[in-house]
C-alpha cells in the first residue's frame, strides 16, 4: 500500500501518531510495553497532545512524576511533529525547563508544535500542563529533530516487517 493512500486519505498521517504494529515496545507509547507510559498521540492539525497521569511509580520527589518521565514523554510528542510531514525524525537536541511540580495522581497533557521546519531539521517546542489548571506549565522544552536515517528504519523493518507500512519511506 501506497504511503500517501492509506485508509485514511492522502493527506491524512495520522494514524502513524500510534504504533499499532508487531513492535509497540516504546517506552512512551508501546501499548505492549507492561513498564511503559503507554501514552495515546493525538493531533488537532497543527499540535501533537497526549495525556499522562503519574502514579506512585512515576515519582522522583515523594508526590511528584520524576523529571526524567517529563523529559521522556516531551521528546517523545515532540519527535511525533514530524509525522504531520509525512516523516519520522529523531532527537538531535533538546531543552528543557522545569517550571513546577508535576503531581501524581493528577492528569497532565503535553503539546508539540513545529516552529520551524527544514529538509533536515525542524524546531518544535513542547510543553505540559495541568488539565485541571492549564495555566500551570510544569515543564516546556525546544528541540531539533532530523530525519529518521535510512539505516536506523531498514532495521527496524528488518526486525518488524510491520513497521514497513508505519515508517515513510527514509531519506538516503
Amino acid at each position: 500500500m501506497d504511503d500517501a493512500t492509506h485508509e485514511h486519505g492522502a493527506a491524512d498521517y495520522t494514524h502513524w501518531l500510534n504504533d499499532d504494529t508487531d513492535f509497540q515496545q516504546c517506552f512512551v507509547c508501546g501499548q505492549r510495553n507492561p513498564f511503559g507510559l503507554q501514552l495515546v498521540f493525538r493531533s488537532d492539525g497543527t499540535r501533537i497532545m497526549a495525556d499522562f497521569m503519574g502514579e506512585a511509580r512515576h515519582q522522583g520527589f515523594p508526590g511528584v512524576v520524576h523529571g526524567g518521565i517529563l523529559a521522556s514523554i516531551l521528546d517523545e510528542a515532540m519527535g511525533r511533529v514530524s509525522v504531520l510531514e509525512h516523516r519520522w525524525a529523531m532527537t538531535g537536541k533538546l531543552e528543557l525547563r522545569y517550571r513546577a511540580p508535576a503531581p501524581i495522581n493528577v492528569t497532565l497533557r503535553v503539546f508539540a508544535e513545529a516552529t520551524d521546519s527544514r529538509s533536515r531539521l525542524i524546531r518544535v517546542k513542547g510543553w505540559i500542563a495541568r488539565v485541571d489548571d492549564p495555566s500551570v506549565i510544569v515543564c516546556e522544552a525546544e528541540g531539533l529533530f532530523l530525519p529518521l536515517p535510512k539505516k536506523v528504519r531498514d532495521e527496524a523493518v528488518a526486525n518488524y516487517p510491520g513497521l514497513a507500512d508505519f515508517f515513510p519511506p527514509a531519506t538516503p
